[in-house]
């Protein structure tokens, strides 16, 4: 019987399990040090295995790279880019097992003139990934995103892409590159070649930072950098003949970016957004050899083999929670992730059985694509579907009362359109009785008018445009490509009499 007055003053014992003494489930023998899930626990040398197997085997199930092919690899400086490129550096090395042929590069975005960093900072943060890529032996070219003002509108039309021909001739191909002696088979400083831009101007930085700031909200900024990044990216390629462009994206971030997209009205794009491969662009294919690692793994990888990273800010950099929809989502990911293991990898394999039912962005014609993203325009719907109830709304909203004569709704068009040709106007902000679309108006007064570019843009681009202040602020080279399309469709109106369907 229990005493009421007994004292227990002897420690209770408590048996401790050390988990150092569990042994690596591939060899069995070596104490593991990386415990990954549960009773996935690696030594060091099965885990480096382990690594390296799954960026190979990727690359070998889906294969789209062939030997000989220029690959140029985005790297930001962050974990999961910098563990692509080592990956890259094994696979290339003398001592692999089976050799990567193809022919490595690497590009650096600098984003700092669109977070009002100094140069001083710029300078310091390429001085560090310098250091970095000449290590690797790899060319590489550093392009600041100020140079997306001076992009041509090339890099917004597709090209046809050479794979299909690739793909029939694969054995020469490899006796091509063997022949020729690849890169790997060059020294170091045979390798290096640097192609950066050494200053740039503060105005080109000021113009920049207008054209940022007419986002009106820190989501939409956020998805305009992204897409001016992606169209820098795809004209470096292509003015360095690369047809490959590889991202960094692990499984965490994707499964982040499935639901940014979802949030964005981006639910059509998701397969092309999410993919391994992606070939919107036609001749330059943009792939994901990281998709398959999760953010724990590469920080293990990064830390037991020191591989070297640059931490470079971005706009969601020590900005709150609730500032954009994209750190509002990565936050409700990751706090989730913590009490459900499950999370990330559950909305990772969903993404993978995602199929759009819009035809492919790389065989569309140019006039129904995208004029910022590039995919195909999702907002060919019948009269009685969601969008087209949303775009009767958005009109009923922005009507005036009737008796106001400054109707508000072809004004609020007139925001957001860009630079074409408009019918006459008799005065200023008084416009003819006649439509403007109605070329039967032969005044002798011709203004230059805007096009609306809504027509041109997928739901969820359309989104972004609307918080922006005017697309007056946009580059010129999306503004001019904008004036092409417009041009092109009415010249199909004109003709399509004389067409044959």
């Amino acid at each position: 019987m229990c005493q009421v007055d007994e004292a227990y003053h002897d420690d209770l014992e408590q048996e401790t399990i050390s988990i150092v003494s569990k042994k690596c489930v591939k060899c069995k023998e070596t104490i593991a040090v990386v415990a990954i899930r549960a009773g996935d626990q690696y030594c060091r040398d099965c885990f480096e295995q382990y690594f390296l197997h799954k960026f190979r085997a990727t690359l070998g199930k889906n294969r789209v790279i062939f030997p000989g092919e220029k690959v140029l690899l985005a790297v930001s400086g962050g974990p999961s880019s910098s563990s692509m490129l080592r990956q890259v550096q094994e696979g290339l090395s003398q001592n692999a097992h089976k050799k990567l042929r193809f022919v490595p590069g690497i590009v650096y975005i600098d984003e700092g003139g669109a977070l009002n960093r100094s140069m001083e900072e710029r300078r310091q943060t390429v001085a560090k990934l310098k250091d970095i890529f000449i290590a690797t032996g790899f060319p590489f070219h550093i392009v600041p995103l100020e140079e997306v003002l001076d992009v041509p509108g090339s890099v917004l039309a597709t090209a046809p892409s050479s794979s299909q021909t690739q793909a029939s001739s694969d054995k020469a191909s490899v006796d091509r590159f063997v022949c020729n002696n690849s890169c790997t088979c060059l020294t170091p400083a045979q390798q290096q070649h640097e192609t950066s831009s050494p200053y740039v101007e503060e105005s080109q930085t000021q113009l920049l930072q207008q054209l940022l700031d007419s986002s009106k909200t820190v989501t939409a900024k956020a998805e305009l950098v992204s897409m001016y990044r992606q169209h820098l990216l795809v004209h470096t390629a292509r003015c360095e003949g690369y047809s490959k462009l590889m991202f960094g994206d692990n499984c965490t971030r994707l499964a982040v970016k499935l639901l940014i997209s979802i949030s964005l009205g981006r639910g059509a794009q998701l397969a092309q957004d999410t993919s391994f491969s992606d070939s919107r662009y036609g001749d330059i294919i943009s792939l994901r050899p990281m998709r398959n690692y999760s953010a724990k793994e590469i920080a293990y990888y990064n830390h037991i083999f020191n591989v070297p990273s640059v931490f470079t800010p971005n706009l969601h950099t020590k900005s709150k929670e609730k500032a954009s929809i994209q750190c509002l989502t990565e936050s409700f990911v990751t706090k989730l992730q913590v009490d459900f293991p499950s999370t990330v990898s559950t909305i990772y394999r969903t993404s993978e059985k995602l199929q759009t039912t819009c035809k492919s962005s790389s065989s569309a014609n140019p006039c129904d694509r995208c004029l910022l993203c590039m995919c195909s325009l999702d907002t060919a719907v019948e009269n009685a579907s969601a969008f087209q109830s949303t775009l009767i709304s958005e009109r009923l909203c922005q009507t005036k009362c009737v008796g106001d004569n400054s109707a508000s709704f072809p004004r609020r068009n007139t925001e957001l359109r860009g630079p074409s040709t408009q019918c006459c106007s008799k005065g200023k902000g008084e416009y003819c009785d006649r439509p403007m679309e109605d070329r039967g108006c032969f005044s002798g007064v011709r203004v230059p008018h805007t096009t609306d570019i809504r027509g041109l843009l997928c739901y969820s681009c359309q989104l972004t445009i609307k918080d922006m202040s005017s697309v007056d602020c946009l580059p010129q080279y999306i503004l001019s490509e904008a004036q092409i399309r417009q041009r092109r469709s009415r010249m199909r109106e004109e003709i399509s009499d004389f067409l044959l369907d």
